[in-house]
């Protein structure tokens, strides 16, 4: 009989359609190893050299664009693919539109990843910038992706003046519940931005608190005593304390020793002995200042005793108290060579010894 015809059954996939999926599929896993091979070859060799440059700077960019270009490359996979196969428009529109949103997407963290690492390095290794912190950081990173949120808002053609405009009353309300919280971003900046507490840096607060500044983030500023116990301390308590910074204008401080000798010591040859002793612990104990000349500065008038006040000088304030052991320890064995007296005082109410001057 004439006239017979063949059918498509609705809903299944021809021949054509069949081609065009694994042409795509194909398509991008070849972008996916040509991005693989770009960062294994291309990238990888730029890494080695940049490597032996002095400058940091590049170092960021080739690690910052080793995943985008694998996702770069299979995007484009995707892209060709929607060019040379025939779709419907709409789905070829929402195809190409997610294409340029994900490349928008990686786009965009890539340049947050080396915003964060350019802070970091400026801060911590050219003298005088701001200080490494994790609320500076953050807050790179957030700028540039608040900046790609809009840039991919704009590319759906969703109006951003409506939501610049709720954000603007909403941050009033936000404003007006976490005005604590608010107040110690604010003063966590204030503090970087001083640039008089770094982090590393040793300080100590007027309330007793010191130790190292080991962060800054959006809350609290983190101290670590010498104990190795952590002090956390709200950014706006420590932008109004009085601080002691230990390490401006330079790690450098004086050790004071107060020594005292016997009246019928000859002060001259005190003199002498003691600054021979401090000039011998400046040089052979580790942390000294060698070329640091220690001074003595006779005080008062004691009961029983002569004081004075020998001083030192160590590099850093981890080294101070090792350096008062050594010099006590010296100058006791050199005065008992010299013949020089130190008095024992005596509690006179109880009658006993306690403590030698």
């Amino acid at each position: 009989m004439a006239g017979y015809f063949v059918q498509e059954v609705p809903g299944a996939m021809n021949t054509s359609t069949l081609t065009a999926v694994l042409v795509a599929l194909a398509l991008a896993v070849g972008g996916l190893g040509v991005g693989l091979l770009l960062r294994q070859t291309v990238l990888g060799r730029l890494q080695r050299k940049v490597a032996a440059t002095p400058s940091r700077t590049d170092d960021f960019i080739i690690s910052s664009l080793r995943v985008p270009v694998v996702v770069w490359c299979t995007l484009l996979g995707f892209y060709v693919a929607a060019q040379i196969i025939t779709l419907p428009p709409s789905v070829a529109a929402i195809l190409q539109r997610g294409i340029i949103i994900l490349a928008i997407i990686s786009v965009t963290w890539a340049i947050a990843r080396l915003a964060g690492a350019l802070m970091e390095h400026v801060a911590a290794d050219v003298p005088g910038r701001l200080p490494s912190a994790t609320l500076l950081t953050n807050l790179a990173k957030l700028s540039i992706l608040g900046l790609g949120l809009l840039i991919i808002l704009q590319t759906l053609k969703i109006s951003i003046t409506p939501l610049i405009t709720a954000l603007g009353i909403g941050g009033l309300a936000v404003g007006l519940a976490l005005q604590d919280t608010l107040a110690n971003v604010f003063a966590g900046l204030h503090i970087l931005t001083s640039r008089q507490v770094r982090r590393g840096d040793y300080v100590k607060l007027s309330t007793g608190e010191e130790g190292y500044v080991q962060d800054v983030t959006w809350r609290y500023t983190t101290v670590r005593q010498r104990l190795n116990n952590l002090t956390i301390v709200p950014n706006a308590k420590l932008a109004s304390a009085v601080i002691t910074n230990y390490y401006l204008p330079n790690p450098e401080l004086a050790v004071l020793v107060p020594v005292a000798v016997s009246y019928d010591s000859n002060l001259e040859r005190v003199e002498e002995v003691t600054a021979i002793v401090a000039l011998e612990a400046m040089v052979e104990v580790p942390g000294g200042v060698p070329e640091f000349e220690p001074f003595i500065r006779f005080q008062a008038f004691g009961r029983t005793s002569i004081e004075f006040t020998v001083v030192l000088r160590a590099r850093d304030i981890e080294d101070q108290d090792l350096i008062r052991h050594e010099f006590i320890k010296r100058l006791h064995q050199r005065y008992h060579d010299e013949g020089i007296e130190i008095p024992v005082r005596r509690a006179e109410s109880m009658g006993q010894s306690v403590t030698v001057d």
